[in-house]
């Protein structure tokens, strides 16, 4: 593996969000100038082919991603700001093999993603209500 790659694997390791190509871009730039974008779309692509990273679509346009290999989370994407709030609930997860079960299925793998807006970005406005 390249020191660029490296640097790359670093980025992605260390990273708590879930970024897209050119926010790893911009976090290894930091670290060693002389990494190019096209030199982190392969190298993101390399390590999603080889099961280290995981793709995501989270409806905004744009690839993002994170390390494979995190304890088995869902996600919750706030829709207005971009926000991916990682959750497990043990309700849901029994409810996902109730349901393959039923249907004559035995779970193996799921990915569950929730799209919302905060609750207080629902209420009606005082002037609303009048």
């Amino acid at each position: 593996m390249t020191e660029q790659r490296r640097v790359i694997a670093r980025v992605l390791s260390a990273a708590d969000d879930h970024p897209d190509v050119e926010e790893v871009y911009r976090r290894a730039v930091k670290i060693d100038k002389h990494i190019s974008l096209s030199t982190v779309y392969r190298t993101v692509r390399l390590f999603e082919e080889a099961g280290i990273v995981e793709r995501h679509d989270f409806r905004d346009g744009r690839a993002r991603y994170e390390e494979v290999g995190k304890e088995h989370h869902d996600h919750l994407i706030n829709v207005h700001s971009g926000e991916v709030i990682e959750f497990r609930n043990d309700q849901i997860e029994k409810l996902q093999e109730l349901v393959a079960r039923e249907l004559g299925f035995k779970l193996i793998d799921h990915r569950l993603e929730l799209y919302g807006v905060p609750l207080e970005e629902t209420k009606p406005s005082d002037s609303e209500e009048e």
